[in-house]
């Protein structure tokens, strides 16, 4: 069985800049803004919802593949990706163009100056999920990239007939109504933050019931209040958070939350047991700064699972 993950792939420049932006920004001359900030700190990081959610699916022990883009500076990524066990045979590699980057400067007082650019992951609609083999028992993560790649994967999951988990996530604005309901129907589960299925409702024009009624499970995200699974015909099941050691940067626990949900759901554990692992594995992600930077073993992370939810756990292979 394998979890095969869509969506994008990038690098995060975090830097850091020890003054205050609005210190050096006059009201009145705004409309010819000219500034320039010298950092004291620069870090490249791995990132994108793809590669994000293939690194905690490794940490778990999944066998994962990404399908994606990148650029021609993606070797020491992929071999990072190679290292924890990851299928990149479907990540297209586009020469003369640079993989995704996020440039993110934060001054002092945690304003934030960002610039992304999207690079080679356009490309990620030139790839297909054939190319990997699809097989019945696969299980696919249709989560956030261009529109265009998300409607494609989608399709193909239908025509071969694997289940695949429906997370738009950021993309949300950018998806109209056909796109949402395409995405629905079918998946084997639907994910999002309450914010955003309240735009997904909004687009479609049905409430949001409605939407939950189209998909056979709906995770509802709720940040410090935990997450709800909802299956039809049964009582929602509230999942706790996981108390973290410290909350260091958020960036990243939705990818740990949706890589952790798939692996319950394709190995079909209770949905509480389900969600108190994505509980788990997003709060790993906040406790340090960056998406990919922390580690723990399967033995580890039961540990903490027991300590967390006074419950043990076996992770199943």
């Amino acid at each position: 069985m394998r979890i095969i993950v869509t969506g994008s792939l990038a690098y995060d420049y975090i830097m850091n800049f020890p003054g205050k932006f609005s210190d050096h920004i006059l009201p009145d001359k705004v409309h010819m803004l000219t500034v320039s900030f010298l950092v004291d700190s620069m870090k490249k990081m791995r990132g994108g919802t793809a590669g994000n959610i293939a690194f905690t699916l490794s940490l778990l022990g999944a066998k994962t593949a990404v399908v994606s883009a990148a650029g021609q500076d993606f070797n020491e990524y992929r071999d990072f990706m190679h290292g924890r066990g990851i299928d990149t045979r479907g990540i297209k590699l586009v020469a003369n163009e640079f993989t995704a980057s996020c440039f993110i400067n934060t001054d002092h007082v945690n304003n934030q100056i960002v610039a992304f650019y999207p690079g080679a992951v356009g490309h990620a609609k030139e790839v297909t999920l054939g190319s990997l083999g699809l097989e019945k028992g696969d299980w696919v993560i249709i989560s956030p990239t261009d529109p265009e790649s998300m409607a494609k994967h989608t399709a193909e999951c239908k025509k071969a007939g694997v289940s695949y988990i429906f997370d738009p996530g950021k993309q949300v604005p950018r998806l109209d109504k056909a796109q949402i309901l395409a995405g629905l129907d079918g998946c084997a589960a639907f994910v999002g933050n309450d914010y955003e299925f309240g735009m997904m409702a909004r687009a479609t024009g049905l409430t949001e019931q409605a939407l939950f009624d189209m998909a056979p499970i709906t995770i509802m995200t709720r940040g410090e209040q935990g997450s709800r699974i909802i299956e039809k015909g049964k009582p929602v099941v509230e999942i706790p958070v996981a108390k973290p050691k410290s909350v260091v940067d958020p960036t990243g626990a939705g990818d740990a939350y949706l890589a952790a949900l798939a692996y319950g759901l394709s190995r079909k554990l209770p949905h509480a047991t389900t969600g108190r692992i994505a509980a788990l594995a997003a709060t790993y992600a906040i406790e340090l700064k960056g998406c990919q930077e922390h580690f723990y073993s399967v033995d580890d992370f039961a540990r903490r699972y027991q300590e967390a939810f006074g419950e043990k756990l076996t992770l199943p292979a």
